[in-house]
């Protein structure tokens, strides 16, 4: 089976599994709020990996607040600021881009139907944030902005230093989605001045159910969960020991591997566009011109679906995802390349490609090889059904 579908989930890693065990078994396991030497054991590991975390990323260990994904730090991103910013009487209102992940958009949904305002900032052709629709937006007053660092389906890599520091310049917070990023591209918030920043451990080969997020202003973020008293409040629940040591260690392996991987990653993808447009001519690589990260890439081919195309590379052993979403039974492009302004045909004929460490150019090998005639078998299958 061949896997490129490394932007879905990654495999643990033996050296985070390793570092893991220990707080699953008889001498760790305890709760790291207790103050006996179970739970002491565990506050150690939470402590020590806080510590290792925030160096990699370049802030203070206080910062950095563990959460089960990064699913629940984009909302705690939006939504907290959002809620934080009316707590004291500011703007209720949130500025996203068009291209953001799904729990980013959802997260300035809620805002709305809380009775807060949400704006949608639009992108160019190759998926960049529009910066005088940011500029207009920053001038209304904004509770936060978000903006992902590198897209999970595109991979476009947006200027987030130079956006961070416009929001700086106007007193509004800035939230930098870096699931996509980190690992993949040099990331080191000593040179970006967000506010706070989302980090998920199954992206880097942590195990699914830990992530964090950097949250540099305490003042900025208010709870969207109640309970006790951990992580300042702003994140409370008993802390998952085991998922945040293992993260840790992924965390310090994708920094430390991040220019390797980018390399070898970057050279599987670059052949993969290579022979596939030499294989299916009137493919198109989306995003092509743009400043993109190195693992991933977004295909469309004309004349099929995503769907039928998924369905049989995995009967040939081959697993990628979709670039459109299954919606009330009928294929839809996805949202991030109709605001592209990509036509509707291409956009429910994408497929997403995305590389990990353990990928080889025999996967490249193993995709060519099947494609054309599944290309070829998809076109034929939509051309009887379109007669």
């Amino acid at each position: 089976m061949v896997y490129l579908d490394n932007a879905a989930t990654t495999p643990v890693r033996p050296e985070v599994l390793e570092a893991m065990l220990p707080y699953l078994g008889p001498e760790a396991f305890g709760n790291p709020s207790s103050p006996h030497r179970f739970g002491r054991a565990a506050r150690a590991g939470v402590d020590e990996a806080k510590r290792r975390i925030a160096e990699a990323l370049g802030v203070e260990p206080s910062q950095v607040i563990f959460t089960s994904g990064g699913t629940e730090a984009d909302n705690l991103a939006v939504i907290g600021c959002a809620l934080a910013a009316r707590e004291r009487g500011g703007p209720f209102r949130v500025a996203v881009s068009a291209i953001e992940h799904k729990a980013v958009l959802a997260a300035a949904h809620a805002v709305a139907r809380l009775g807060g305002e949400e704006i949608v900032l639009p992108v160019n052709g190759v998926g960049e944030v529009a910066e005088d629709a940011l500029a207009q937006a920053l001038a209304r007053g904004l509770a936060v902005v978000s903006v992902m660092w590198v897209n999970n389906e595109i991979g476009v890599v947006q200027p987030v230093a130079r956006l961070a520091a416009r929001c700086r310049e106007a007193g509004v917070p800035f939230h930098v989605d870096g699931v996509q990023a980190f690992g993949k591209i040099p990331v080191s918030l000593h040179d970006v001045a967000c506010t706070l920043f989302t980090v998920s451990g199954h992206k880097i080969g942590a195990p699914k159910g830990i992530g964090a997020l950097v949250v540099r202003d305490r003042h900025a973020v208010e709870a969207i969960i109640h309970g006790g008293g951990q992580q300042f409040g702003i994140r409370p629940g008993t802390e998952n020991v085991p998922g945040i040591v293992g993260l840790a260690v992924a965390v310090e392996l994708a920094a430390r591997e991040q220019a390797a991987f980018a390399a070898q990653v970057e050279a599987l993808r670059d052949e993969l566009e290579r022979r596939l447009l030499a294989v299916v001519p009137d493919a198109v690589i989306n995003a092509a011109h743009g400043r993109r990260a190195p693992h991933v890439t977004s295909v469309s081919i004309p004349g099929t679906d995503s769907e039928a195309l998924l369905m049989h590379l995995d009967l040939a052993g081959i697993a990628c995802s979709s670039g459109s979403a299954c919606s009330t039974g009928a294929v839809e492009p996805s949202h991030v390349l109709t605001a592209m302004g990509v036509p509707r045909e291409l956009g429910v004929a994408a497929l997403r490609f995305s590389f990990g460490k353990q990928n080889t150019a025999e996967d490249v090998d193993a995709l060519i090889a099947a494609l054309p005639k599944i290309v070829e078998k998809v076109r034929a299958l939509a051309a009887v059904l379109h007669r």
